[in-house]
């Protein structure tokens, strides 16, 4: 049974950062990819970020540069550096992963940013 459990969220000042780690079991987590995705109130689900298997990345345009993902395949947890963090940055936060044809999500953690 996949699990997904994200951490780390808080509140924090603009130009500020904050770490958010996501827990994963279930999966083979040096094969399976995993995401990074946010959430606004009103507002579609948008993918920030995504790590391979392989450890391959890729970024959406708007945290280029400020975000990094990362993963630990022996702790099987997956990471969100977060840099330079604007109030546009505020949503919930959603790890993610693809198994056997089927889109598995964690339940968020809240990032706050105030100006």
């Amino acid at each position: 049974q996949v699990q997904l459990v994200e951490s780390g969220g808080g509140v924090v000042q603009a130009g500020e950062s904050l770490r958010l780690s996501c827990a994963a079991s279930g999966i083979f987590f040096a094969i399976d990819p995993m995401y990074w995705y946010r959430q606004v109130p009103g507002k579609q689900r948008e993918w920030v970020a995504i790590i391979t298997g392989g450890g391959g990345t890729n970024y959406a345009d708007f945290v280029k540069g400020r975000f990094t993902i990362s993963k630990d395949n022996r702790a099987n947890s997956v990471y969100l550096q977060m840099n330079s963090l604007n109030p546009e940055d505020t949503a919930v936060y959603y790890c993610a992963t693809d198994k056997d044809g089927r889109r598995y999500w964690g339940q968020g953690t809240q990032v706050t940013v105030s100006s």
